[in-house]
């Protein structure tokens, strides 16, 4: 049987990361008043994206976890970008 081992994080780096979290999302927020044309929507979708993975590596402790979970996170992520890239393809050439 494998040893379990826990990992304790410091309450410092949950402060960094809510902070960091939070001035994403005023960021995304003050992107959507800014004009920059068809490029809105990808600079939101890469913040939010970017919120996403600190929320999975360090809230959810995905970093300290087994590799075999990172890749299922991995594979479901590939999986779901699949999916967006070809709805994107069928809304472009209807």
């Amino acid at each position: 049987m494998e040893k379990e081992h826990t990992h304790i994080v410091k309450y410092k780096t949950y402060v960094f990361v809510l902070i960091a979290l939070l001035f994403m999302t005023f960021a995304s927020v003050a992107i959507t008043s800014i004009n920059l044309g068809p490029y809105t929507v990808s600079a939101a979708l890469l913040l939010a994206s970017i919120k996403s993975i600190l929320v999975l590596l360090i809230f959810m402790h995905l970093k300290f976890d087994k590799k075999f979970y990172s890749l299922m996170v991995g594979g479901v992520l590939l999986l779901f970008a699949c999916v967006i890239f070809i709805t994107f393809l069928d809304y472009l050439y209807r």
